[in-house]
């Protein structure tokens, strides 16, 4: 049986690789040890998602290792050794806020983890697909300098900008910005893995995120915009908005749009490439339009806080242009649109309250 580890496998993304690669067949070998709860608390915990894949799924197996922990990740790469197929490394420190208060620890899951994780792959199955999960913020605050004109709800690009009609592609340079913390270990760890595809010649893939959501987000305040602004509309509880008046724009792609973007990276693989990857023009939206949609789909009105001080190096207006990967990738196609998204997020929020 072909093997597929995944790293972060109790969170939204890699819980999402994990269920998919399982129908698909595959052993999974899930690497999580629930770090989420040390930097946002229990109530962030993935320990529920953990049981839930242990006692659904026949052929997934539960490693509670640290990535930054060399020596653990070897015994469990040499034990399925030439088994492995893909590496789907989803682990992370997500939340730049949280970053400026340990950047050792920091640094250490995202940058040090990420090549840690290579040089296993590298060492026991170099044939294997490398997955990583980036971000948006390697590029640091440079989209927050592009034309930008305030709505009523939104902040939106100028229509004669070139990023107007599908977004940013991967052109946007990573340089002279302020990344945050965060945002410069998740750098550090991008160019790695580009690194090991063209000097190793090994298949890796990188795909810079924007916001990554769905049902199994544990959400939280410093991380997860859209689960944690669910959770407070569904249980009637504040909310803060970090700056520009809350119509910062994000663009959401659904856990399982992105896995299915995987999916075809990892039949067809490429060597140190990187893909923009998020809700593009299809699937994108204000703090403001989010409550609205919240509020209409959950019943409850919410409570919330405009504060005038924005988040260092946050994303004033962000949309992925994904033609890149759809030009690589033709068959792939999304499912989820906005609304489809956050209602079926309300229901599950809603189910659990």
């Amino acid at each position: 049986m072909q093997t597929v580890i995944v790293t972060g496998s109790a969170g939204l993304i890699g819980s999402e690789a994990s269920l998919f690669f399982h129908q698909q067949g595959f052993r999974v070998v899930g690497i999580d040890n629930d770090m989420r709860a040390y930097f946002f608390g229990e109530n962030a915990s993935t320990q529920w998602n953990q049981q839930k894949l242990e006692s659904g799924l026949d052929h997934y197996l539960h490693y509670k290792a640290d990535i930054r922990d060399f020596a653990a990740l070897e015994k469990i790469f040499a034990e399925y050794n030439t088994s492995i197929a893909a590496v789907i490394h989803t682990a992370a420190q997500p939340s730049h806020d949280w970053a400026a208060k340990e950047p050792f620890t920091d640094f250490g899951v995202n940058a040090t983890g990420t090549l840690n994780m290579l040089e296993a792959t590298r060492k026991y199955c170099p044939e294997a697909v490398f997955i990583f999960t980036s971000t948006n913020k390697v590029y640091g605050d440079t989209p927050n300098y592009l034309p930008l004109i305030e709505t009523p709800t939104r902040w939106e690009i100028d229509p004669s900008h070139p990023f107007a009609e599908h977004g940013i592609d991967e052109s946007m340079s990573i340089d002279n910005s302020k990344h945050s913390i965060f945002g410069a270990s998740k750098a550090a760890a991008d160019i790695m893995v580009q690194e090991y595809g063209k000097y190793f010649g090994m298949n890796t893939g990188i795909f810079r995120g924007g916001c990554l959501t769905g049902p199994a987000h544990s959400g939280a305040e410093l991380h997860g915009f859209l689960a944690y602004l669910i959770l407070c509309a569904v249980n009637k509880k504040p909310y803060r908005i970090f700056g520009y008046k809350g119509k910062q724009v994000r663009d959401n792609i659904h856990s399982k749009d992105l896995i299915s973007a995987f999916w075809e990276f990892y039949s067809a693989p490429r060597q140190g490439e990187v893909y923009n990857i998020g809700g593009s023009r299809f699937a994108n939206i204000s703090m403001l339009e989010a409550i609205s949609m919240i509020e209409e789909l959950s019943g409850n009105k919410l409570e919330y806080t405009l504060l005038d001080e924005a988040r260092s190096g946050d994303h004033i207006w962000y949309v992925s242009d994904v033609r890149k990967f759809q030009q690589h990738y033709p068959n792939w196609k999304y499912e989820y649109d906005m609304r489809r998204t956050i209602a079926e997020m309300v229901d599950v929020a809603l189910t659990k309250s």
